[in-house]
């Protein structure tokens, strides 16, 4: 009977520690040590995915940049030299060929040139021309001009809309980068959040584990004890051995599983190299968020603030851009040029531009080009494919739509499933905790078997397990709401910079 009350003061102190309401973790998680808040701080600083993506900012703001470039003013210079040798009689009209007529020309031109983003391209400068020839003893003969010459498009090519779609291109690739990284960066936070939930959850897993093989192990002892003074027999003592070396496995299996989540949050904070066999992580135990849960508010927000969407509605901008310049494609190509300034010419460059510069002889000129594609089979076919692309992209737009719906839904039901989920878990852990101790009673008693406690062992293990994985399960589906509403870094409390 001593012997027995012994056995059961025993398995009483271990099944009483593995249905605490919260398991005493291992040392790694008792002492102060990394939190959430840390890892998620880490991560902003070092993850790989968010310094890649971080790349796309600025590449999209170069492009942007690249796109305004396309109305600054360029002075431009040319020089050119030719010769033209001309004849004005035949063979058949004189019976001899003349002399060719020799003509050379020196064309000069510095002008400030650029595009207005309606249309008209402008240049604002001046030409110069010395030609001369054999027809008058190559004496120097300056033509010179200046003012600004312009040419409008009026149909074709003309309005905001036809010049800007390049800058309005790039705006919206500029916020849909913007929104990109702010996916990524909510995305790993989310994972961090779950990494450091799983970690927490090996913990625990890895400290039942231990103290179930701890109580097999005391109870091993007590029964070798109990069979040398032939109290029971050696079958109890190899059932006792047997689930001793069974839980052993166990634990290994629970390191195992520890090292490898430490390594999945080590990956997320930004660490390269992984050792088997360094120190683990300490971090403090994972909380559960208070989450309040509206459907249909929080379906608003995220609508408001998922950067999928927001990127889809961008994508929709884009395309109606497009399609609208490529409507204006369609249109015949009809420009006004003209021309206004002042003509010079002398014997001289000098003398030329100084009837230029006196305004001594105005000169100015206006018309009209026109070109009319036969078929508009170029235009036609681009329109119709940038209308299509607009109406794929607003089906897109009313799909992630529904899917978002759903989404929001779903997250929803499984806020509120792991909330139940753990409430009956933890009452699972308190019901096989006392079966756990009717058992031990009859031990005590000798009415009870060794068999029956330790089933009754494994079950309060399993019960263990079940709840803190509801627990994990609920912290998880709190970052998965935050993430599908898009409210993540505004509950983490994080700013994004705008680079």
């Amino acid at each position: 009977m001593r012997a027995a009350a012994t056995l059961a003061c025993l398995l009483l102190l271990a099944a009483t520690g593995a249905g605490q309401e919260a398991a005493q973790p291992p040392a790694p998680s008792q002492a102060e040590g990394l939190t959430l808040d840390d890892a998620i701080r880490l991560a902003l600083a070092n993850n790989r995915s968010i310094k890649v993506d971080a790349y796309s900012r600025t590449i999209a703001r170069a492009n942007l940049l690249a796109a305004h470039g396309q109305f600054d003013p360029a002075i431009t210079f040319s020089r050119s030299y030719s010769e033209s040798y001309t004849s004005t009689l035949t063979t058949a009209d004189s019976g001899f060929l003349p002399p060719a007529t020799l003509i050379q020309a020196d064309n000069y031109a510095l002008a400030l040139e650029g595009i207005m983003p309606w249309g008209l391209t402008y240049s604002i400068g001046g030409t110069s021309q010395n030609q001369r020839g054999t027809y008058n003893g190559f004496a120097n003969n300056f033509q010179t001009f200046g003012g600004i010459q312009v040419r409008q498009p009026l149909l074709r090519g003309f309005g905001l809309g036809a010049n800007l779609l390049n800058v309005r291109i790039a705006k919206a690739d500029r916020a849909i980068s913007d929104w990109q990284y702010r996916q990524t960066v909510i995305d790993t936070v989310t994972r961090v959040v779950i990494a450091y939930s799983n970690l927490s959850l090996m913990y625990e897993y890895l400290s039942t584990a231990q103290r179930t093989r701890d109580g097999a192990a005391r109870l091993l002892a007590e029964n070798e004890k109990r069979f040398k003074v032939g109290s029971i027999s050696a079958n109890d003592v190899t059932s006792a051995r047997a689930r001793t070396a069974l839980r052993e496995q166990s634990v290994l299996v629970a390191e195992q599983a520890v090292r490898d989540s430490d390594n999945q949050l080590r990956a997320l904070m930004g660490e390269s190299s992984f050792a088997n066999d360094g120190p683990l992580l300490t971090i403090a135990p994972a909380v559960v968020p208070e989450i309040d849960v509206q459907a249909a508010r929080d379906l608003q927000k995220a609508y408001a603030q998922r950067p999928d969407y927001q990127q889809a509605r961008l994508v929709l901008d884009k395309s109606r851009y497009s399609a609208s310049a490529a409507v204006n494609q369609m249109l015949p190509q009809v420009n006004f040029v003209g021309s206004y300034g002042y003509a010079g010419q002398g014997s001289s460059l000098e003398a030329s531009r100084r009837m230029v510069s006196d305004r001594d002889n105005r000169y100015y000129s206006a018309g009209v080009e026109v070109s009319v594609p036969i078929t508009f089979a170029a235009g036609r076919g681009k329109a119709r494919a940038a209308r299509l692309q607009r109406l794929q992209a607003e089906a897109g737009v009313r799909r992630l739509e529904e899917d978002i719906a759903l989404n929001v839904a779903a997250a929803a039901n499984q806020i509120e499933t792991t909330r139940k989920r753990v409430a009956a878990t933890r009452a699972a852990r308190e019901l096989n905790e006392q079966l756990l101790q009717a058992e031990l009673t009859r031990l005590q008693a000798g009415t009870g078997s060794t068999f029956n406690v330790l089933y009754q062992q494994d079950l309060l293990s399993q019960a263990d397990s079940q709840y803190f994985q509801a627990l994990a399960d609920q912290r998880q589906a709190a970052a998965t709401y935050e993430q599908v509403i898009g409210t993540t870094l505004e509950d983490y409390h994080i700013t994004l910079t705008d680079k």
